[in-house]
């Protein structure tokens, strides 16, 4: 073999060789940035966990949780898909005080939809008179009080035809503790007016103005009714604080607090969205992000009147129940 040839294949090993000791490094450095990412998610879940279950179970001295009250609904619940490509998610906000029934102060249909990009909510006030299946006629968030989220589902498509495939309960305690992990230092918000509102268990005291609210500040805001306009502006503020909390969820700190978020929701949040589920929608929105979401109020403005019922239901919405029926779902289906 000549010199030359010679020289060609040492220098061809040594080429070989750097080339194997390279992916060797570069294996080692993805292997070592999954490791890590893997150990990140799994210790901030944990801390989130761990911090949203001492709240619940140890911090005010009680020992209520959340699943005392809702293990049966998952079982229960009886979801049905219409196969139209959109999710529905039947959305409520439950206010539990000690021994008390649950009651749903905030009712919601979220609709997303992955082909067409596009993001809904629907709110229902809580005082709208309409028939609860197997009840007779009352404000809907009995409903939940009656039947938990099966029977809430039933009254929705009773009375205005929508079908939803799962529903998610969070506890309004459990709210401030997410808004406390998403956003540490508040979410800013513009409020038009002072708030003032206090009881047993309320106590609401917001100044007019541009603040920076935390998570009991957040609620207090977004449950505030004590003015003419009541359910009606309490409704708007909700939703509009879905908009605010969304924005936070989707920037890049959010996304970074993603894990210890999930681990603060288990112990307040009850659904059966199954995990694969929870992954693919939120991979979608981070991915494919929504750019606004589109939101609704029922009863319509121009088909609501107040109406007086007998003891014990008393001040109801009534409204027209074919209008309000043909209103939600034009703004779900379009």
């Amino acid at each position: 073999m000549e010199r030359n040839d010679v020289m060609s294949e040492r220098r061809s090993l040594r080429t070989r060789r750097k080339r194997k000791r390279k992916k060797r490094f570069f294996i080692a450095i993805i292997f070592l940035m999954l490791i890590t990412t893997l150990s990140y998610t799994g210790y901030e879940y944990m801390m989130g966990k761990q911090e949203s279950q001492g709240r619940v179970s140890g911090d005010d001295g009680s020992d209520y949780t959340l699943d005392e009250i809702s293990s049966k609904y998952k079982d229960e619940f009886k979801g049905v898909d219409n196969n139209d490509g959109k999710t529905n998610v039947l959305l409520l906000g439950v206010d539990q005080r000690n021994d008390e029934t649950p009651r749903s102060d905030t009712i919601m249909v979220a609709q997303y939809d992955e082909d067409g990009n596009k993001a809904k909510v629907a709110s229902i006030m809580r005082d709208m008179y309409v028939d609860i299946p197997g009840h007779g006629y009352n404000k809907i968030n009995a409903a939940f009080a009656l039947g938990g989220p099966e029977l809430m589902r039933q009254t929705i498509k009773e009375n205005f035809g929508i079908d939803v495939e799962y529903y998610s309960i969070i506890d309004f305690d459990g709210f401030t503790h997410i808004v406390d992990t998403l956003a540490p230092d508040g979410v800013e918000v513009d409020i038009e007016k002072d708030m003032q509102y206090k009881a047993a268990d309320t106590n609401i005291d917001l100044k007019e103005g541009t603040h920076d609210l935390n998570g009991e500040e957040l609620l207090g805001y977004a449950r505030y009714r004590s003015d003419s306009k009541g359910d009606f502006a309490r409704v708007e503020r909700q939703q509009e604080v879905i908009k605010l909390l969304k924005e936070e969820a989707v920037s890049i700190n959010g996304v970074m607090k993603a894990p210890r978020l999930l681990g603060t929701l288990q112990p307040y949040i009850d659904t059966n969205v199954g995990s694969g589920k929870v992954l693919g929608l939120s991979k979608d929105m981070i991915f494919n992000p929504v750019n606004d979401i589109e939101t609704f109020s029922l009863p319509t403005d121009d088909n609501v009147w107040n109406e007086r019922v007998e003891y014990p239901i008393g001040l109801v919405l009534a409204h027209d129940e074919q209008q309000s029926a043909e209103a939600i779902q034009e703004f779900l289906n379009e």
